[in-house]
């Protein structure tokens, strides 16, 4: 397996860990922040969902051979954000532990695995690339935060693609780091956090109006925000996810790293699409090994806890955007190609793909969901209004 390790994969890791945490720890602070813990009970659950991501993701890419990448519930920390106010942290601890059981009984029954097969691939391809849109347009409009930035890293951008491909990203990530650095575009590196970061166990009080108000949302919004979109990347990337045994894995997770702040693990979506693309390794028989150091490297932050954490904090928002733009490009590319290549189909795929650049929400469920469920009866319905060819015009 090391024979076959390249610099590709861990750069690959490295990136997605990375958007992982700065695009969403502000959220996992605000949910922390409503629920009235102190501050080692904070840490205690930036440890939690460090090594559940990291050991999930480390376990389920070894064992399948394909690039299957964990995150926390992003969707989900946001409705904690809002739910979880006036709720006792014990009481939250106990919705936690009814998600995580939900999550491993609908991995244990297999019937989400069946749903996602459904799914069409043009659809498929067509909700990865909205998923992502955003992302790839955030490398452009990140020229009005820092143009010389920007500038410097598209053109390093351009000249990997052109001479070292597989080491594009990391070049990007080298030079724009060097140049932010240099336009002392970086925080006050005083504000990092030293401490030590140790696990601390709460336990839970299980409270039904309390299971039904956050943790029965909690598991419908980590299924519909999470789950189907990390399932549909990898379909988009020509593996065949192993649905079940991640949902079963994540939601066992869940159900042991509650007690410290493990609120929610799921399929990632956004991060496994850098660890599945092209980027990561032009073999698709060893991208697996990008999600695999992904999962190491979450496992050391998640040990690093409030050290590393305020280390990505300071980081310029110009720097992540731009690197996370431009390690998507080739993805969201490849999954337009796929879901418009063919006539038939094109208007459920265009849906499905506008819908979810959208953003909508309805009843606290995000565009993902909707962009699926537009496309499947738009599909549905242009599918049997479009006529068969008769007998005889198939006759020569």
């Amino acid at each position: 397996m090391l024979s076959h390790l390249k610099l590709s994969h861990l750069a690959a890791g490295a990136i997605a860990v990375l958007v992982g945490y700065t695009s969403s720890v502000a959220i996992i602070f605000q949910a922390i922040e409503a629920v009235g813990a102190t501050q080692a009970q904070a840490n205690s659950w930036l440890v939690a969902l460090g090594l559940g991501m990291g050991l999930t993701s480390l376990m389920l890419s070894l064992w399948f051979r394909m690039p299957v990448l964990t995150a926390w519930s992003t969707p989900g920390a946001a409705l904690l954000a809002v739910g979880l106010k006036d709720v006792a942290l014990d009481q939250a601890v106990g919705a936690f532990l009814f998600c995580g059981l939900l999550l491993t009984l609908t991995g244990l029954t297999g019937w989400f695995e069946r749903l996602a097969r459904l799914i069409p691939d043009s659809l498929a391809n067509a909700l990865l690339a909205g998923i992502l849109f955003n992302f790839g347009l955030s490398a452009f409009t990140a020229l009005n935060e820092d143009t010389a930035l920007l500038a410097v890293m598209g053109v390093t951008f351009l000249a990997g693609r052109l001479w070292f491909a597989r080491y594009t990203i990391l070049a990007v990530l080298l030079v724009g780091g060097i140049w932010a650095g240099a336009a002392g575009s970086f925080g006050d590196f005083t504000q990092l956090n030293t401490s030590l970061t140790l696990p601390q166990a709460v336990s839970p009080a299980f409270s039904l109006p309390v299971l039904i108000g956050v943790g029965l949302p909690l598991y419908i919004v980590t299924m519909c925000s999470q789950n189907m979109p990390g399932t549909v990347t990898l379909r988009a990337a020509g593996y065949t996810p192993p649905v079940s045994a991640t949902l079963t894995v994540t939601g066992f997770a869940t159900l042991i790293l509650a007690p410290f702040g493990g609120f929610a693990f799921n399929f990632a979506a956004i991060t496994a699409a850098i660890c599945a693309g092209p980027e990561a390794d032009d073999d698709p028989k060893t991208r697996y090994l990008a999600s695999a150091a992904a999962g190491v490297l979450y496992c050391l932050v998640g040990l690093g806890g409030a050290t590393v954490i305020s280390l990505f904090l300071i980081a310029p928002p110009a720097l992540i955007a731009g690197v996370a733009g431009l390690a998507l490009l080739a993805t969201i590319g490849n999954s337009l190609s796929q879901a418009l290549h063919q006539e038939t189909g094109r208007e459920a795929a265009l849906i499905t793909f506008m819908t979810a650049v959208s953003g909508v929400s309805f009843f606290g469920i995000g565009a993902a969901f909707w962009a699926l469920v537009f496309g499947l009866l738009v599909n549905h319905l242009f599918s049997r209004s479009t006529p068969k060819p008769s007998a005889a015009a198939k006759a020569p």
